[in-house]
């Protein structure tokens, strides 16, 4: 378990930010006892429906999710405070006034402390913009700093030229943030691609991690990692009529992406042939079924002890896996990493830059 800033509570490794879809909410739900305390998941609603309450309900001891409704309309059914659930309100830094007065009612209410999440692409992050907007929220919200995340959503990064770009604008925000006694920091981006249905089928298909190799570039900072899970940071533009079966596979900086086509048999053994290919593949974990939820229930269609199941199902069983492995390696990577350390000066340590000749490429 990692430290928080100034050492008061242990804190988090791991802050993805998961849309409010039936896959995503349901592999939270079958995420590991052990593996909740490092998680602080930012669920992002575009709708608000009796399921995600019911999930967020159900969540595994421990975990306790961040929830951000900017998206929805700022009445009193979106008000948190009012929600009978463990939650972390996240604030946005153009919320309203209102919206701040009641996002802060839930902070006391719940976890005493909230996520401030400032996205690189809209919100005016100049230091004298940024620092008028963090103290009108300290002040309606009558929070702390000290009680206060904040994540830095650098958006979308999908190929090299965003690395390069992407990564000096937010070591200037780091700068920026340096001067406030935030709890903690976390860099979060996403790399998927918006529309998979133009990549081959039935061959997987890698796709490298950005948004992970973007982190590597600032993990000598002392920041914490975040990201969109196996979703796209540019959301609403799913493809609804493209249900070839698919399986996004998070492996050590990239993805293997298996989309089987149905054609040549019944849907049911499509998907058990490419459970039957994943599980035969390298990035196979060698603990197997038990590496997480997910690939349980991969093992189990490659041996065809289930049907193919849906589109969610599937969402599930990669968000599953990329959950798990992602907690694996950022455990690994740097088990004594302090949150606190991003305060230091930058130029102590700064991770290489990562390898650059990402393209998707095809297995094999």
């Amino acid at each position: 378990m990692v430290p928080a800033h100034g050492g008061r509570v242990a804190e988090p490794v791991y802050r993805p930010i998961l849309a409010n879809r039936r896959g995503e909410l349901e592999a939270l739900s079958h995420l590991d006892g052990s593996l909740a305390p490092l998680l602080a998941p930012v669920i992002d609603l575009s709708v608000l429906d009796s399921h995600t309450l019911d999930v967020l309900g159900r969540l595994p001891g421990g975990l306790v999710p961040a929830v951000e409704v900017t998206a929805l309309p700022d009445g009193p059914e979106t008000e948190l405070v009012r929600w009978d659930v463990p939650l972390v309100p996240v604030i946005g830094f153009t919320d309203s006034d209102r919206r701040l007065v009641t996002h802060g009612a839930a902070a006391r209410a719940h976890a005493h402390r909230a996520v401030v999440r400032l996205r690189l692409a809209v919100d005016r992050s100049g230091p004298d913009a940024a620092t008028t907007a963090a103290e009108r929220i300290w002040r309606l919200t009558r929070l702390l700093p000290e009680q206060c995340d904040l994540l830095v959503d650098a958006g979308d990064v999908c190929c090299p030229a965003d690395v390069r770009t992407t990564g000096p604008r937010v070591r200037r925000l780091l700068d920026w943030a340096r001067r406030h006694a935030w709890r903690s920091v976390s860099v979060a981006a996403g790399g998927m691609p918006t529309n998979l249905s133009r990549l081959p089928t039935d061959e997987p298909v890698r796709l490298d991690r950005w948004d992970w190799l973007l982190w590597r570039e600032l993990a000598g900072l002392g920041v914490g990692y975040g990201d969109y899970g196996v979703g796209p940071a540019l959301r609403g533009d799913d493809q609804p009529n493209d249900r070839l079966p698919t399986i996004c596979y998070t492996a050590d900086g990239a993805w293997w992406v298996y989309r089987w086509s149905r054609r040549g048999g019944r849907g049911d053994d499509r998907f058990a042939d490419l459970c039957r290919t994943l599980v035969s593949a390298p990035e196979w974990p060698a603990t197997g079924a038990a590496y997480s939820w997910g690939d349980h229930e991969i093992l189990r269609r490659a041996r065809r002890s289930a049907g193919a199941g849906s589109p969610a199902n599937w969402v599930a069983w990669s968000t599953s896996h990329h959950l798990a492995h992602v907690l694996s390696t950022l455990r690994g990577a740097a088990p004594d990493a302090d949150p606190g350390a991003w305060r230091d000066d930058q130029a102590a340590g700064r991770a290489g830059r990562p390898h650059r000749g990402g393209t998707a490429r095809r297995a094999g």
